[in-house]
């Protein structure tokens, strides 16, 4: 989606900026003649990382999903953390759902079979089953990393990062969220399980090995974005808990001395009563830091569960604080790979990269597929 710019948005989908032919210079300039302005502009080869792209963690599973990818710039590299979703290849007269299996500190995956004609067993929707009165998913996510060296061109590991150790994780590892403190990596992921989801952070100096730090923000609560430096000698986080009595689901901040243990929280955003964030709203990637405030991208679930992005500036000094918020969506489903897919009508973000100048805003598609979309820091200051 092209802000104030007349352009449809076929335009915008097949501008395409190679990195190894245009310049930051050129590619405003570009932009400049093609409206009075524009703030995004989704990559023509979207989606880049797609289901097939990926191997299976085992034999009988399939991926039915690469998407909601973290991103971080890493050595001479960007790394995106993706959420790998997998379900069972079908059998006739049963239902299969994936699950891990913890023995002795090893964990396994594996494939719990049910019959289809048990009266016992309830398909609950497309997403699980119940079976004696207990929840499975008919899906189940790890963390899988794709390297590129131009932010474009992906390649995906053939093994999981980041999968189910324990119980706490029993029902899969979801939307990672990466944000470089003092020389280290710490990585925010949502973990599922039979007492449903909460947040759990981990640390890596090298994405080869991971050393989990427990559970940050109990059930149930997503959302989380850690800030990349101590502001005024603590930690700031932005968080999403669950809101099942009065209002609607928000962001919220947070403060640590530690990066482990959370407090001073307060609700600093809402959803607004507009089409596009009916339902609720949730923070993105980590946060961005410029002279004007800390910018952020928020996503809002508005009308027909439809998932937009969105622009918000917070101050420097003072976090909680909210400077600035956009009014308009920065990016909405447009292209055929947002509008149809397992989950259709979503675009999500949880991770933004620069690089050279631009920003490298990666997102999910549809609960599918991982994509990417470019602008500056500029333009997008200039979405409020």
């Amino acid at each position: 989606m092209c802000l104030h710019s007349g352009l449809t948005s076929d335009e915008v989908y097949n501008f395409a900026w190679n990195p190894h032919e245009l310049t930051k210079c050129e590619y405003l300039s570009s932009a400049k003649r093609q409206g009075s302005m524009c703030v995004i502009k989704k990559y023509k080869g979207n989606p880049i990382v797609k289901p097939a792209d990926v191997k299976p963690s085992i034999e009988g599973w399939r991926v039915c999903g690469a998407f909601n990818p973290g991103a971080i710039a890493f050595g001479d590299e960007i790394l995106l953390l993706m959420r790998v979703a997998e379900d069972c290849l079908p059998e006739a007269g049963c239902v299969r759902v994936p699950t891990y299996r913890f023995v002795g500190g090893d964990s396994t995956p594996d494939i719990l079979e049910f019959r289809s004609d048990d009266p016992e067993l309830e398909l609950k929707d497309t997403r699980g089953v119940v079976y004696r009165g207990r929840d499975y998913l008919s899906s189940i996510s790890h963390i899988r990393i794709a390297r590129s060296k131009d932010g474009l061109n992906f390649t995906v590991d053939e093994n999981p990062f980041i999968y189910p150790v324990d119980e706490t994780e029993k029902y899969g590892c979801e939307d990672a969220r990466v944000t470089y403190i003092d020389g280290r990596y710490y990585i925010n992921f949502t973990v599922i399980s039979q007492d449903s989801w909460a947040t759990r952070l981990a640390v890596t100096d090298d994405f080869q090995s991971v050393e989990r730090k427990g559970i940050i923000f109990h059930p149930e609560n997503k959302d989380v974005a850690i800030f990349p430096e101590k502001i005024n000698g603590v930690y700031h986080a932005l968080h999403r808990p669950n809101n099942s009595g009065f209002g609607r689901a928000s962001i919220w901040y947070a403060q640590s001395p530690n990066l482990e243990h959370w407090g001073d929280h307060k609700c600093i955003l809402r959803p607004r009563d507009t089409k596009w964030e009916s339902m609720k709203i949730g923070g993105g990637a980590p946060p961005i830091k410029t002279d004007k405030g800390w910018l952020i991208i928020t996503h809002g679930k508005g009308d027909n569960q439809l998932y937009s992005l969105f622009c918000v500036l917070l101050d420097l000094e003072e976090p909680r604080k909210v400077v600035r918020r956009a009014d308009e969506p920065l990016l909405t489903p447009t292209e055929p790979y947002e509008v149809k897919g397992f989950f259709g009508n979503v675009v999500f973000c949880n991770g933004v990269v620069e690089k050279d100048g631009m920003v490298f805003v990666y997102y999910g598609a549809s609960d599918e597929t991982s994509c990417v979309a470019i602008t500056t820091v500029g333009d997008l200051l200039k979405s409020f």
